[in-house]
């Protein structure tokens, strides 16, 4: 038997043979793990100090944004023209929207621009799966998520603590209420464990776990349409084909939701930071 094309090194992104078909002789080269990682580009992975794809895609969308924003913005009009509209549009959809609906203006307005940075960034890093020769969401990758959502942890925490002391960040990320009695520090334990552990992982992981997901089904589905391309398999590579179009189309809504869910919660916790009874 024929076996799908390997490399011994097990970061190697792996590729499948080109004459490799149903028919052929090879199996699937299914998606996996393997999917995930990356030779470096510059350095060693042995040595932990290296470059790879993900990290020169976060690189280059940062450029993206910033190059954007300042290509719209750095020449302001009172008329806007396409480029101003589209940057002022999508700015104040997250301002209006997300902060002033979430936080309010008067408090959120100071913290628009973390929350805009977030959104476009983490859309940016989404948005690289389904763009030519990239084809890579950078969040997929567990550690640009859990930055990220350590980002915004260190902000509601510093700020539970600067507005309301330490005796009142303790109420505030327990909801410590003495009128249920004994309950009240039971309560308080589980609120506690909730907010500040399993509040940030699940901030990252949600954002991570449907791009490496949408990614995986992308991956599945494309390798499927080439595979089955041999004898009576076109028509089950047409199919393929037909489905990797449409969960390509799914997941540009995926992409901006879960940029759009990942600000959402940024606000709902620094709205949480900053009221009074929680």
């Amino acid at each position: 038997m024929k076996e799908p094309a390997v490399s011994a090194d097990p970061t190697q992104v792996l590729a499948f043979e080109t004459d490799c078909h149903i028919f052929s002789g090879c199996g699937f080269p299914a998606p996996g793990l393997h999917s995930f990682l990356f030779e470096p580009l510059w350095g060693d992975a042995d040595s932990n100090l290296y470059f790879n794809k993900p990290m020169l895609l976060a690189l280059l969308g940062s450029i993206v944004i910033v190059g954007f924003f300042w290509a719209a913005f750095r020449k302001p009009k009172i008329v806007p023209g396409k480029l101003q509209m589209v940057a002022e549009t999508g700015y104040d959809f997250i301002r209006r929207g997300i902060v002033y609906e979430t936080i309010g203006k008067r408090e959120g307005e100071k913290y628009v621009p973390l929350v805009v940075s977030l959104f476009f960034f983490v859309w940016m890093m989404n948005l690289w799966s389904i763009i030519p020769v990239a084809q890579f969401p950078v969040t997929s990758i567990i550690a640009y998520p859990a930055v990220l959502a350590a980002i915004v942890y260190i902000v509601w925490v510093s700020l539970t603590f600067k507005r309301h002391g330490f005796v009142g960040a303790f109420k505030n990320f327990t909801g410590f209420d003495k009128s249920l009695g004994s309950v009240a520090y039971l309560a308080a334990f589980i609120e506690l464990f909730s907010n500040l552990l399993v509040r940030p992982f699940t901030h990252a992981v949600r954002l991570f776990a449907n791009m490496f997901a949408g990614h995986t089904l992308l991956l599945l589905f494309t390798l499927a349409s080439w595979y089955l391309l041999s004898g009576i398999g076109f028509a089950y590579a047409g199919v393929s084909f037909v489905m990797t179009i449409v969960m390509t189309a799914f997941e540009l809504f995926v992409q901006a939701l879960q940029a759009y869910v990942f600000v959402l919660l940024t606000c709902t916790y620094i709205q949480g930071a900053l009221a009074e009874n929680h």
